[in-house]
Parts: C-alpha cells; structure tokens; sequence
C-alpha cells in the first residue's frame, strides 16, 4: 500500500515562497474570486465544439511563425538586383519584397517551412471559422442572447478574409501582383469614386509604390490587432453566456453539463494546440504550397496564365467571370456593372446577409426566449435548407472562379460552363433547398415513428395465422428526451386585420406578409409527439405477448443485417 499522501500546493516549499507576492497581488487587484469563479467554469463536449478550437489555435500559429518571417521580409517595392541562392533569377531586377521572400525560402534555415507552415495556417483559419460559423448555424446557437456573439463571429470571417489576402499579396510575385490587379478592378468600379479611391489606396496608379508596405502594416499590425480584440471579446461572450449544449439527459436551459475549466478542459486545450500545430507543421513540410520561385516577380504587363487565389477569394472572383458584360456611361463616367454587382455587391451581399440573419428569424418566429440547448438540423427544416442553399451559392460561385482550369483539365468549352454556371448560380441553389428541406422533413417522420414505435430489436415472432412480424421495444426514456428535447411548433394563425369595429389595424399588411413567411418557415415540418401519445406507445409495446427481449440503455435498434447499431 502506497504511503504518499496529498500535500496542498501552499504547504509545500514553492507554495510558501509564493504566498507573498500572490496575497498582496491579490489584496490590490482581487484575482482570487475572478480566478476561482471562472477556472471552475463547465464546458460541455462535443467533437463539433472544436471546430472553434481550430481556428483559434491556427490563428496563435500564425501569430508565431508570422513573428519569425518579420525578422526578413522587406515590405519594400524599391527595386534591386537579385544576387541569391536562386540561380534562374540572378541579375533580375525585382522588389526588395519578392527578393526577401526568397531569401527567406532558400537562405534562412527553416524559412520555407516556416512560410508554407505561415500559409496553410492561414488556409486553415479561415477555414475552420467557415465551418465553425456553419456549425452555429444550422444548430441555431446563434438565437437569443448570442446575436452580438455571431455580429463579432461574422466581422472576425471578414477579417480574417482580408488578413489573409493581405498576406497572400506581400511576396509581390506575379500570381499575388494578379490577385492585386483583380482588387484593383474592384475599387475601380466603385460609382464615382472608384478612381479617387484607387489613388489613395495604391499611392498613385496601379501598381505605385506603396502598397507593399500599406499591406504589410495592416498585415502585421492593424488586422491582427482587430482580430485579437474580436477573439477577446468572443470568448469573453462565451464565458458570460455559458456554452450551448446538445439536448441530452441532465441537459436543460438551466444548466451546463461538461468538465470544469482546470484541470480537465484546459488539458485537453493545451493538447488539441499541439495537435493543431503538428497538423500544420506537418502539411508545410511535406505538401507545397504558393512556390513564389516558380511565378516570378511581379510585371503589371504581365499575367499568370491559371491564376487563381487562395480559396476563401474564389467566390468572389467566380461571380465577376460568370457576370454578362454590363456597362454604362452616365454623368461622364463609366459604369462597370460587370465589375461592382458581382465584386463588391456580391461580398457586401455575403456578409450583410449573415448578419442580419438572426434578427430577421427572430422576426419571422416571433421568438424572444433565451435558448441555450442546440437545435438538431433536422429540426428546423426551412433554416437548414437556407443553409445548404447559401453553401450552394457559394460553391457555384467558387468553381466558376476556377472556370478556366476546368475547362483546360477537363477538355470543356469555357463558353459552355460560364454559361452553365451563369444558371446554375440561380438554379443549383432552389434545387438544394427543397432538397435538404425534404430530407429534414423524413428525418423527423423517422424520429417520430421511432419514438411511438420504438425500437427494431431484430427478434422475428410468427403468429398462429403464419404471418411474421419485427418485435419492437420502446425507446430508453434518455433517448425518448434527447429526439424530443425541442420547441412544440407554433400555431399558425392569420393576424387579424381589422379591430372589433371593422377599423384597419395599424401594419396590417407588415403583420400579413410576416404571417405568409412564417408559414413557409414552417412549412412542412413535422411536430414532435405529445406526452399522451407517448405513453399511449408505451402502453401498446409492454402488451405485446411473448418472450421480454432485454436491449438496455445503449441499444440503438439494429442494421439492415441485424446487427445492433452499438456494436
């Protein structure tokens, strides 16, 4: 029998030398209670949970490997005459830029790896706070009080969205110099003040001599320090509002069921950063990615044949190649719709759209309660299917931006699929709703069936007629409240549009056109079962005759080839 008994941590000999200076800490700035408080807070598990995980951990990635790059990267376009270790381009003038990109990627011991592990970080991070921001939505996380929370989720994606072009554009190569040309488009068709505005941005006319180092500040400087901020304040939110939950048993609105901060969930942080940081280190190390080398420095008369942007700018280029060529002139200046609907009007669109999403389901549903239980996808048809449109949108948007590639690859006329993707940009999207929303709707008529009819226990009973039928079990009670740990559907009564007196009431037509969309939101949908048909169910399988067939807790009913689900 062991021996060793506990010493408290201020009995022992670093406890007692610390005691002083963390008592009078304490004394002037009360750490303490905050500590204790919020060290103990419960979070909940759920793989999904980590998708938020990810990003914030890749972000620290590049918070410190964009450290080790700014020791000598020159934000520079001052031009010099290339002496390195590359020897296809010695004596070519370049930027001081381009030149310290590759010095870093063939002089500088781990610079390479450093920048592709730099460059599929920031890939990741946006990544990981798309899917993240998928997951808050179609689980409604977002509802009541979390708008402000998905406000700052959303402002952090567009961030992250520019940090990341910033980044993509400082090599001053000639793939990151196209991608400039195509943002220089953009700011050009802005009505009116696109030129003015083009001046001051670039110092002069496309390219100047300037933006390089405005880049390279916002880069290193004023994004990150926005994106830090944002981080704070939404984990400060998270802390406040408590962690949404699956419905589960033990899980209400009331409560969080989970592991406290210390010691179980910061371990398992901590340990999920290093996972992180291998997974990256590892793609740099072995998965190439943006070889600057193999572009050149950067000629405004010169592009990339292929070019494409990192992926998060695909949309938006997508949009731009597939828009019909539509122009104008008024008031002497020319009107490049071509450019300014799809480019800027199709970001500005993106991004306002989710912003005002919750506020405008608030709207429709009419729901003002708190909700701190996630919702299961399937539960709220009309918004997955609105999801899975959005992401249609999207993808449609992101292949056109490749249209060329895949024309080339694939031996297709680019004519051909700008124009399918020109109606598939409209088409492809309704198609996917009524889709996803169709699937939603089965789901629950499943998950209704298996709550009054229970289980498929696998066990074949033959009656005295000679017919044979399935035995069914009733649901375990934890499985009956998790598919049923949901809001009842409200009733869907037409607002009346005149008072007693047969006068019109005041937004009578605002109170029918919310009355025509909420239907639509509810449209189909199917209600969960009511307490009485429940035990109704309950009542018809425990009369069944025959042998008990004993399943327990963790039977999840059996496959196709009658096997349990469990195993």
């Amino acid at each position: 029998m062991s021996t060793d008994t506990y010493t408290p941590v201020e009995d022992t000999g670093f406890g007692k030398k610390a005691a002083g200076p963390v008592g009078w800490l304490d004394d002037r700035l009360g750490l303490a209670g905050v500590a204790k408080k919020n060290l103990r807070k419960v979070f909940p598990e759920h793989w999904s949970f980590m998708l938020g995980e990810i990003a914030l951990w890749s972000f620290v990635v590049l918070l410190l490997t964009g450290v080790f790059l700014t020791f000598w990267f020159q934000p520079s376009m001052s031009e010099v005459v290339y002496d390195g270790s590359y020897a296809p381009f010695r004596g070519l003038e370049m930027s001081q830029a381009y030149a310290s990109t590759l010095h870093i990627s063939f002089d500088i011991r781990g610079g390479l790896l450093m920048r592709q592990i730099h460059h599929w970080a920031a890939a990741l991070f946006v990544g990981a706070m798309l899917a993240h921001m998928l997951r808050i939505f179609f689980t409604g996380a977002y509802r009541k009080p979390r708008e402000i929370n998905w406000l700052i989720g959303v402002g952090l994606l567009a961030l992250g969205m520019v940090e990341g072009f910033a980044g993509y554009s400082l090599p001053d190569d000639l793939l990151s110099g196209t991608g400039l040309r195509f943002v220089d488009g953009l700011i050009r068709s802005i009505p009116l003040v696109g030129s003015y505005l083009e001046f001051f941005i670039f110092g002069g006319e496309f390219p100047g001599e300037e933006i390089i180092p405005r880049l390279y500040m916002a880069h290193i400087l004023l994004i990150p320090a926005l994106l830090l901020g944002l981080i704070a304040a939404h984990m400060l939110l998270l802390v406040y509002h408590k962690h949404t939950q699956w419905p589960g048993a033990g899980r209400t609105n009331d409560n969080v069921v989970g592991y406290p901060m210390l010691p179980v969930y910061a371990a398992k942080a901590g340990g999920f950063f290093f996972v992180v940081f291998g997974f990256t280190a590892l793609m740099g190390a072995l998965v190439q990615i943006n070889p600057v080398w193999a572009y050149g420095p950067y000629n405004p008369s010169e592009v990339t044949a292929g070019s494409q942007p990192d992926w998060y700018m695909g949309f938006s280029e997508g949009l731009v190649r597939i828009m019909p060529n539509w122009e104008s002139t008024f008031l002497g200046h020319t009107w490049s719709w071509n450019v300014f609907i799809p480019g800027v009007g199709g970001l500005g669109l993106l991004f306002t759209v989710l912003a005002l999403w919750p506020f405008v389901e608030r709207w429709v549903t009419g729901d003002q309660r708190e909700h701190h239980l996630l919702e299961r996808p399937r539960n709220a048809p009309t918004r997955t299917g609105l999801g899975v449109a959005g992401m249609t949108f999207y993808g449609v948007g992101w292949a056109a931006g490749g249209n060329d590639i895949i024309a080339t690859q694939f031996h297709l006329s680019i004519n051909a699929l700008t124009h399918i993707f020109r109606i598939g940009i409209f088409l492809f999207p309704v198609i996917a709703f009524i889709i996803t929303r169709r699937i939603c709707i089965g789901l629950q008529r499943a998950d209704q069936n298996k709550i009054l009819h229970g289980y498929e226990t696998g066990v074949i009973e033959r009656s005295p007629d000679g017919s044979y039928a399935e035995r069914h079990a009733p649901l375990p009670v934890t499985e009956q409240y998790r598919l049923t740990a949901h809001d009842r559907l409200p009733a869907l009564e037409a607002p009346d549009e005149t008072d007693e007196n047969g006068v019109a009431l005041p937004h009578g037509r605002v109170a029918k056109v919310r009355h025509r969309v909420r239907s639509f939101y509810y449209k189909g949908a199917i209600d969960k079962p009511t307490l009485a048909e429940v035990e109704h169910a309950d009542e018809h399988l425990a009369e069944i005759e025959g042998h008990p067939v004993h399943l327990g807790e963790d039977f999840q009913g059996v496959s196709e080839t009658g096997i349990p689900k469990s195993h």
